[in-house]
């Protein structure tokens, strides 16, 4: 398998975890969105929605998101978000649920 082909099969695997927990980050009104995987294993994810704006997005990203995808793409070596909310932004927002 080539170098292109080994990254598009990585990229469908990260899509294919990202689908079983999905459900869970909708639930609260946010979702994520792959942006580059590099040659090193590490996958770039915006953010999006609700989950762009949590001051819980950055335990959401490490303990739910980076977890499903390092256990179904052992290729992976770690995730990183560009958009992390840090807890004591005062823009941070808990979802509607959570107020």
């Amino acid at each position: 398998m080539d170098e292109k082909t080994d990254v598009r099969s990585i990229h469908q695997k990260v899509e294919e975890a990202l689908q079983v927990i999905r459900p869970y980050l909708e639930a609260d009104g946010g979702d994520v969105k792959i942006l580059d995987i590099s040659d090193r294993g590490i996958v770039r994810l915006e953010l999006l929605g609700a989950c762009g704006t949590c001051p819980m997005s950055t335990m959401t990203l490490k303990a739910g998101v980076e977890e499903a995808i390092k256990r179904a793409v052992p290729e992976v070596t770690g995730v990183e978000a560009i958009n992390i909310t840090s807890p004591d932004d005062p823009n941070a927002q808990l979802p509607d649920k959570y107020l």
